[in-house]
């Protein structure tokens, strides 16, 4: 079963192969944080598989997915919501920036406001655990985790979808 693999990843192991990425998500970083995973036996590449989903479901929350899209507004000027798709990346983008950020902005949701900006794009980091897998065997992944990142997934995390 994938889940136990995150038992083989330790949260300490998991913040300090994201700290590779030195803050932010870029193509380069997250090919060079895939090429580490890929020197690593395959349960640790599922383990930080699932810290990563972990990480990205916790933030799934209403408070940090109703915010607006940094600098941008609508024609009219009302505040731009944010997509499914570019919540996602904002959150990959809060843990891409390190353990710190990710703890302070459960403490002060207006700390994950700029992440929601277009600058910030954290799409790469979703694809270092299937690049490092790739890898590190030379096969496709298809894989699950436990925990589901996708936009809206934490029940919890949002008051209308408790019901």
């Amino acid at each position: 079963m994938i889940w136990q693999a995150a038992s083989v990843m330790t949260w300490s192991d998991f913040w300090a192969l994201i700290d590779t990425l030195q803050g932010e998500a870029s193509a380069a970083g997250c090919q060079r944080l895939a090429q580490e995973l890929a020197t690593r036996p395959v349960p640790e590449i599922s383990g930080f598989a699932e810290r990563l989903s972990e990480a990205l479901y916790r933030l799934d929350q209403e408070k940090f997915g109703l915010l607006p899209v940094a600098n941008m507004t609508d024609r009219d000027g009302s505040p731009f919501p944010q997509s499914g798709d570019h919540f996602l990346y904002a959150r990959c983008a809060v843990v891409a920036a390190g353990k710190a950020v990710y703890e302070a902005v459960f403490f002060d949701a207006s700390k994950f406001a700029p992440f929601t900006a277009t600058t910030y794009d954290g799409e790469w980091l979703l694809y270092v655990p299937d690049r490092a897998y790739e890898m590190a065997t030379g096969q496709e992944w298809h894989r699950s985790t436990r925990y589901c990142f996708e936009s809206f997934s934490n029940r919890d995390g949002w008051s209308h979808l408790q019901s």
